[in-house]
């Protein structure tokens, strides 16, 4: 049953110890009133009970007053009230309501603390119990003394089972709490994979446009008073290029909308687009050559992006860096069990990496690379080639 905010029951589950004051009061006052109204009455089951007198109304106090900070110390207040109850039936007072407080305690016990303490605390109270049913006048009376058992059974037992229903509904919430933690992780594991991923085409987009607008610009700019029409070429070269560059950057960028609007979608470049990609790299100045050796097959879509990649950046880098004279090579192998893409060029790079010239700055392309080859398992070789120039190769495993 759920409490309410604001509710008496929310604000008494707040402020244990004023409820816990007001019952300890209640069943005192109770206590003392049936006996001074009662008299001599057995209202105790203990056999005649004395006239009450200063004493017996102390000690059914003393008996009651544990209840006051029964959430604290359950165990030990129950062992505390049970000393004023032996001393009323040791004295043939009449207890009152000393009992109850006893198997309130008792359920305290059962309901708050673990299993060995709240079986500790039944001993305590089956022992106080014995002492009583030993000190009174009347042990023969079975009947009450089975009721009282079965009783202090059954509060132990609603004890035991709201700790545990506690102890489940925790144990539910604080599931509930990890799942939660954990699907946040994944989520944010997912975002920044797919930032990442993002990330590496925009640069493989831009690197690739770019450079290749920029040796275009650079030509048409040196035939510009020389070779009109020439110029007028590479002029409209660069248009095309960055017209092709804008629709591709607008292709990625809007899978980043969060408004509702769906960005302008086309199909991923593959190994289908190579001789295109050959003939761009041509038309800017660095003289391409495809070859493609085996049957072909129809690729895996994430082997077939990462391989045009790697061969758009690697032909970029030809350009920027190999010189205006250089060669290029691309080979693409179709092998039953593997495919092998090379790009190898005959000029001036760099050793050890790609090389870079004193106006740029390191790249993502290399880790690009690397990122896309071991994603899917491959083997990836990049260095000087042997006889000058540069070679990038890969081996991608293919699967049945």
């Amino acid at each position: 049953m759920r409490t309410t905010p604001g509710s008496p029951r929310a604000w008494l589950r707040r402020h244990p110890l004023f409820g816990d004051s007001a019952l300890a009061a209640v069943l005192a006052g109770v206590s003392i009133a049936a006996t001074v109204v009662i008299g001599t009455g057995d209202t105790s089951g203990y056999g005649p009970a004395k006239a009450p007198d200063a004493l017996s109304v102390t000690l059914i106090v003393l008996g009651l007053a544990p209840l006051v900070l029964r959430r604290r110390w359950p165990f030990v207040l129950l062992c505390v009230a049970a000393l004023p109850q032996i001393a009323l039936a040791a004295l043939h007072y009449d207890g009152g309501s000393t009992a109850v407080a006893s198997l309130i305690l008792l359920y305290t016990v059962a309901a708050y603390r673990g299993l060995a303490l709240s079986l500790a605390a039944a001993a305590v109270a089956a022992l106080a119990y014995a002492l009583k049913v030993i000190l009174d006048d009347d042990p023969a009376n079975w009947t009450r003394h089975t009721f009282a058992m079965v009783v202090a059974i059954a509060v132990w037992v609603v004890g035991r089972s709201v700790r545990l229903r506690r102890a489940y509904l925790a144990e539910l919430v604080d599931r509930a709490e990890r799942l939660e933690r954990a699907r946040d992780a994944d989520t944010r594991a997912a975002r920044a994979e797919e930032r990442s991923r993002i990330a590496r085409e925009l640069h493989d987009v831009v690197a690739h446009h770019v450079s290749v607008m920029t040796v275009q610009a650079a030509a048409a700019r040196k035939v510009l008073d020389t070779r009109p029409e020439a110029a007028k070429d590479a002029l409209m070269a660069i248009e095309e290029m960055g017209r092709t560059a804008m629709r591709e950057m607008r292709g990625i960028v809007g899978v980043l909308r969060t408004d509702g609007e769906t960005g302008e979608l086309s199909p991923q470049p593959g190994m289908g687009d190579l001789p295109g990609l050959v003939d761009q790299m041509r038309e800017a100045g660095l003289r391409a050559q495809l070859w493609i050796e085996g049957e072909r097959r129809i690729l895996p879509p994430g082997i077939d992006l990462a391989a045009y990649r790697l061969i758009q950046e690697a032909l970029t880098n030809s350009l920027r860096h190999a010189g205006p004279a250089a060669r290029a090579w691309v080979t693409v192998r179709h092998e039953p069990s593997e495919l092998l893409v090379q790009v190898e060029d005959d000029g001036l790079g760099g050793t050890g990496e790609f090389a870079r010239g004193p106006d740029d700055r390191p790249g993502h392309g290399l880790v690009g690379i690397r990122e896309r080859v071991a994603l899917y398992g491959g083997i990836l070789r990049i260095g000087p080639r042997h006889g000058g120039g540069f070679e990038v190769r890969a081996r991608f495993p293919l699967k049945d």
